[in-house]
């Protein structure tokens, strides 16, 4: 199944990364690639995620990677990442 990445998941990544590397850019660069490869294998097993209870819709799933989110909608065609964020936070689209 096809992956695409939203404007705003692309943008969390970006932000994520630059939060994380204030600290250590080697350890925001892992983190962003197993994000990026957690979403990898939602998009293989994509009914798998789990219905996302804000929403408790069966087109918008979640997977995690530690603290973090990754929220996506189930297409015909694979999935469309939403937003990724640390799990703390409201989720907001």
């Amino acid at each position: 199944m096809k992956l695409r990445w939203s404007e705003r998941s692309v943008n969390d990544l970006i932000a994520i990364h630059k939060y994380i590397a204030q600290n250590n850019p080697q350890t925001a660069e892992k983190w962003v690639a197993k994000l990026r490869q957690r979403a990898r294998s939602a998009a293989a097993t994509a009914s798998a995620g789990r219905i996302v209870p804000e929403f408790n819709q069966k087109d918008i799933r979640e997977v995690f990677l530690g603290n973090y989110r990754i929220v996506y909608r189930v297409r015909d065609d694979g999935i469309l990442i939403l937003t990724v964020f640390e799990g703390h936070q409201l989720l907001r689209l």
